[in-house]
């Protein structure tokens, strides 16, 4: 009898530490996202217990355009597409996101549906904080308040700088500039890696594919740049950030 009570309180101990495992990740992942920055550690662990994680296969919808916003979400792993969809079924994409970044943000406070539709373009892990419990809690926390302000802001300048590169930018001048962000994104001046599909880079810029592969061949023959799949090599930094800048 004392060894079967023994493996029931081995198993026992066994899900409690996965269960321990399953709640402390959301809380180191979002400990190093500025939405969260200068949260406690019970701040972290009270936004933790209304936190939901949610899977994703590739190609699966997060949302729909027009969907009530019941929430936003935030990438733990994968990446997502955020698309708008013309009447004549042209898909204008607005975002692609990677690990650590929110979306879905804005009904929050607006209490309205979403504006764009959300895709998984890879097989995806995400952290969902209900709109509700999450309102409660921002009521009750300045800082979490301020630090949804400024995201809320850059993301104001991010659509900014969107349509300013679709609006009043060639083609070229949207890729320069693409290439520019990911230097800083990457933290690298000389290499990037492309982190979407050419296919998809084509839908962000607003063109199509086969553009898009006719401006990497001119920029690589014009010497700014080493194209090797999806490795990018920076040859003349100045040069593309006066394309960039040239519209």
């Amino acid at each position: 009898m004392p060894y079967f009570s023994y493996l029931f309180h081995k198993r026992m101990m066994q899900l409690m530490n996965k269960n321990l495992i399953t709640m402390d990740t959301p809380i180191k992942k979002i400990h190093t996202i500025p939405l969260f920055s200068g949260l406690d550690e019970k701040e972290l662990a009270d936004i933790t217990a209304f936190s939901q994680r949610k899977e994703y296969k590739k190609g699966e919808l997060i949302f729909n355009e027009g969907d009530v916003g019941d929430g936003f979400y935030i990438i733990e792993t994968g990446k997502i597409k955020i698309f708008k969809l013309s009447f004549g079924g042209k898909e204008q994409i607005l975002h692609i996101y990677g690990p650590g970044k929110p979306f879905g943000e804005v009904p929050v406070f607006t209490g309205k549906n979403f504006p764009a539709t959300a895709q998984a373009v890879v097989g995806s892990t995400l952290i969902f904080f209900p709109r509700k419990d999450f309102i409660a809690h921002i009521t009750a926390n300045p800082s979490l308040a301020l630090n949804m302000l400024a995201v809320l802001s850059m993301r104001l300048r991010e659509f900014t700088i969107m349509v300013e590169n679709l609006a009043l930018k060639e083609v070229p001048a949207r890729l320069a500039s693409y290439l520019g962000v990911l230097t800083k994104e990457q933290n690298n001046l000389s290499v990037v890696t492309l982190p979407v599909s050419k296919n998809q880079l084509a839908g962000l810029l607003g063109t199509t594919p086969e553009t898009l592969s006719r401006i990497f061949s001119k920029m690589s023959g014009e010497g700014l740049i080493g194209v090797d799949r999806g490795i990018i090599s920076i040859l003349d930094a100045q040069g593309l950030a006066d394309m960039a800048m040239g519209g």
